[in-house]
């Protein structure tokens, strides 16, 4: 059970593929392995693990249409069903990393947060869309079958509040800014980071946000080989972490599928917070 200003928090740390189902199956293995090493208060996926990689209709045959919120006796697809029940065996919040969720003739990339009882308790779709060159030259363009969020979204956890974003909302710190306003003790960033990418900017962006918000960060994320729709082979980065509100990684996993887990002491950010109150001396924004 969690203290007033002390948590467990595990990140699971994924490689997902396009079968769902084999999915579902590897990430019950890593969190009842966690639950039952680390005991966390919260346990948090990577982005997208239900379906890495495949063309456009195998995505959508993977997405799930939402319950509407607030319905909590209406049942949801596979994954979203999977989710609840851990956070209800369990007893402990699970963050979904995210999933596509379908809506109409586009997915949404979807966060889902449920608490001990099964209950959702947060959705966050995201907001900012990956549509880029890497510098190894393979395009990435997320907005051909995503559409974009709109919405800031934060949950309690005890007597935190904990807010929301989705892997490359990470290079846009206005986000992470309006998340800290919302009264964020700690933000996720769950993530399917290219390796190009991720060997140069994972870290130090993560870091960053962690310094400027003075939120602990944790970022949960998928490893190893998948497929496109050309089966051209995209390699994700791995290398999840936990860092503290002084820019210091806590916990950090090591290559391949597995689970890292820290204590988040909400007294050492508010001691931050109040010895360099940098929100208060913001001028700009």
């Amino acid at each position: 059970m969690m203290s007033h200003d002390d948590l467990r928090m595990t990140v699971i740390q994924l490689a997902p593929g396009a079968d769902k189902v084999r999915n579902i199956e590897q990430a019950r293995g890593l969190i009842e392995a966690a639950v039952a090493q680390d005991r966390p208060d919260l346990v948090a996926l990577p982005e997208i693990w239900t379906c890495l990689g495949g063309d456009r209709a195998t995505k959508f045959a993977a997405a799930e249409t939402l319950p509407a919120p607030g319905s909590a006796g209406e049942t949801g697809g596979a994954a979203y069903e999977f989710l609840r029940e851990m956070a209800r065996r369990h007893k402990i919040h699970v963050h979904g990393g995210s999933i596509g969720e379908l809506g109409g003739e586009t997915l949404f990339n979807t966060t889902l947060v449920f608490d001990p009882d099964g209950a959702e308790i947060a959705r966050y779709r995201k907001i900012h869309l990956f549509d880029i060159v890497t510098p190894d030259g393979q395009g990435y363009r997320e907005s051909a079958i995503y559409g974009a969020g709109d919405k800031i979204v934060t949950f309690r956890l005890g007597t935190a509040t904990v807010g929301l974003s989705i892997c490359y909302d990470m290079r846009f710190p206005e986000l992470y800014l309006a998340l800290r306003r919302a009264g964020a003790d700690i933000i996720l960033v769950p993530a399917a980071f290219t390796l190009q990418t991720g060997k140069d900017h994972w870290e130090v962006l993560l870091r960053a946000r962690a310094i400027e918000t003075q939120c602990w960060v944790a970022a949960p994320a998928c490893t190893g080989t998948h497929y496109d729709g050309s089966n051209v082979p995209r390699v994700t980065y791995g290398n999840s972490l936990i860092v503290d509100p002084w820019g210091i990684v806590s916990a950090r996993c090591s290559d391949g599928p597995g689970f890292v887990t820290a204590r988040i002491d909400l007294a050492k950010s508010a001691k931050y917070r109040t010895d360099m109150p940098v929100l208060e001396h913001r001028k700009l924004v």
